[in-house]
């Protein structure tokens, strides 16, 4: 029998999170704590592991929320900055942890990554620099993640940062996590990974799948999620029609909208336009 997964919903906005900066629509007036959405990720508990999905701008804001003192690793959906803007902040585990921080992404998002984040990646590093252990996936493939309780040591030196010394564990535990492979664009242009963990499958910017054989890999999950930015057609993310018919062809017990913009309606509004087993999902959210 497969583990159970716990996922929390640590953001479900769009890019621009919700409130919007100078907007005072409706929505993004609104005093309901559910309204309030920072850019999303997800935190999953699975086999042991604790596993980030995506690290947003609001990464420190999260990650402070939750009380998180523990990460084994950060899978990447693509390499839009509202999912990777908030990396630099992976420092504070590198020092409370002593372990680098285990980031799993496809190969075009690592070469985004040595570019925007270039002083993480250099031979000689400023002090203090992030250090990351980049596992680069293929995207079509069930991969294992590992616990950092393997990984090497970091040894902090003031003025120099940081020694790396051998591993003080051998242990390996590891989880299977599958891929979920789909495209931001109408045009399948900028492949995103969604992940599935057991029972919980998450999917954000996914407009499209790659396949039939992606759909596959989602049959039986208990909870599944997908983004939508507005109600009808766009362009590189799914309509509130295209999330239904999506769900309806997975066929899970329950489903959550995320990656959700000021352009939906407010929580309740929005609950109340939705089939008894779709959901809004909102920040805090937890499923298990």
């Amino acid at each position: 029998m497969e583990p159970k997964a716990k996922l929390t919903f640590l953001g479900t906005g769009t890019s621009s999170g919700v409130p919007m900066i100078a907007c005072d629509c409706e929505v993004c007036r609104s005093t309901d704590p559910r309204d309030k959405r920072l850019r999303s990720s997800a935190l999953v508990e699975y086999a042991g592991l604790t596993i980030l999905v995506d690290a947003g701008p609001d990464f420190r804001t999260q990650m402070l929320r939750e009380n998180v003192h523990h990460l084994d690793a950060i899978l990447l959906t693509h390499n839009h900055k509202d999912h990777t803007g908030g990396l630099d902040d992976t420092r504070a585990f590198n020092l409370a942890e002593r372990h680098p921080v285990n980031i799993y992404c496809e190969e075009y998002v690592e070469q985004s990554l040595r570019r925007e984040y270039s002083y993480a990646f250099a031979e000689q590093k400023y002090p203090g620099a992030p250090e990351w252990r980049v596992h680069r996936i293929d995207g079509m493939h069930p991969f294992p993640v590992h616990s950092n309780a393997g990984e090497e040591v970091l040894s902090w030196e003031r003025g120099f940062g940081y020694h790396h010394l051998p591993p003080q564990s051998d242990a390996d535990a590891s989880v299977e996590v599958i891929p979920i492979r789909g495209w931001h664009h109408k045009e399948k242009k900028l492949s995103v990974l969604g992940y599935r963990f057991g029972n919980i499958a998450y999917l954000t910017d996914i407009k499209m799948l790659d396949s039939d054989a992606e759909l596959d890999k989602l049959r039986g999950v208990d909870y599944v999620t997908l983004g939508c930015v507005k109600l009808g057609d766009h362009y590189s993310h799914p309509s509130l029609q295209d999330c239904l018919d999506f769900f309806d062809r997975v066929g899970p017990k329950e489903a959550y909208i995320t990656h959700l913009s000021h352009l939906i309606p407010s929580h309740d509004a929005f609950d109340a336009m939705l089939p008894d087993n779709v959901h809004p999902a909102y920040d805090g959210l937890v499923l298990q």
